[in-house]
């Protein structure tokens, strides 16, 4: 004769494991269900943000490249104006793809096709959907990068095996600003707040020393330009595309991780306070 259940037997456990309540461990769903919509429909919108970076490639760092002739390179050697920015480009390239991905993206889903309710009301946790809409942005993060080193391997700008360096260390620009841009976005309601996206990344494409050395500037904005995340990337890119390291490689690193891991917090806690609380 079997054993009589009692209510103990039906009564839910909550899981012991670290962080439960957050990661479900199932981040590969929201990742899945993304590639499956981008395959569908984004596709075009996806290949349209690689070409921007290259066409200025090609217009500055060739036409105007004419006209400016050399510069000093990180490493005090000159170098083709269009070697000098095209790591920067990339850096912008990097950026373009994870920060779109990461706000407007985001935004449309959050808002209007509520489509992260739906996603936390199944055993998904808010670090799941922030890992897998993070991991998307730096796939696309990832391909342009990847484009993008290409065309300079085509154009002759890369001179030393170490340049390909440069695919890994945009990725991790990448994941900077799309773990940061996810969270920002979390607080916009509106498309006319959703403009202050492009109000902040335009100054900081041109300023960030992207077309010219950050000297050019006085002290007190060459201070300003440092503390941009753009700026960090650019300078990083440049040094591993001449193969020239120095400690500033280490804080440039070390920017992005600090960046990474703030980015996940505020994310992942907005996410919970947006949709569980």
């Amino acid at each position: 004769m079997s054993a009589q259940l009692t209510a103990e037997d039906y009564a839910l456990k909550g899981s012991k494991r670290p962080l439960a309540a957050l990661y479900s461990r199932n981040a590969r769903a929201v990742i899945a269900r993304g590639l499956l919509a981008t395959r569908s429909s984004n596709w075009l919108v996806m290949v349209s943000g690689f070409f921007e970076p290259v066409l200025y490639l090609v217009s500055m760092g060739v036409g105007l490249g004419a006209l400016v002739g050399s510069v000093d390179g990180p490493d005090g050697q000159p170098i083709s104006y269009a070697a000098y920015i095209a790591p920067a480009l990339l850096a912008v390239s990097a950026m373009n793809g994870a920060v779109y991905d990461s706000t407007w993206n985001v935004f449309f889903k959050m808002n209007f096709a509520k489509l992260y309710q739906g996603m936390l009301y199944t055993s998904l946790g808010p670090l799941d959907v922030a890992i897998g809409e993070i991991f998307l942005a730096l796939l696309r993060g990832a391909l342009y990068a990847t484009g993008f080193t290409a065309v300079m391997a085509v154009m002759g700008l890369i001179t030393t095996p170490l340049a390909l360096l440069m695919v890994p260390a945009s990725v991790l620009i990448a994941f900077g600003f799309a773990s940061f841009g996810m969270g920002i976005t979390s607080f916009m309601k509106t498309f006319q707040q959703m403009e202050w996206v492009n109000f902040v990344m335009l100054p900081m494409f041109l300023f960030s020393a992207t077309f010219y050395p950050l000297s050019v500037y006085p002290q007190g904005v060459q201070w300003f330009i440092q503390a941009l995340p753009l700026w960090h990337g650019v300078e990083l890119l440049r040094q591993i595309s001449v193969a020239s390291f120095s400690p500033a490689t280490i804080v440039h690193l070390g920017y992005f991780v600090v960046m990474i891991a703030v980015g996940m917090l505020l994310t992942t806690s907005r996410l919970r306070t947006l949709f569980l609380s």
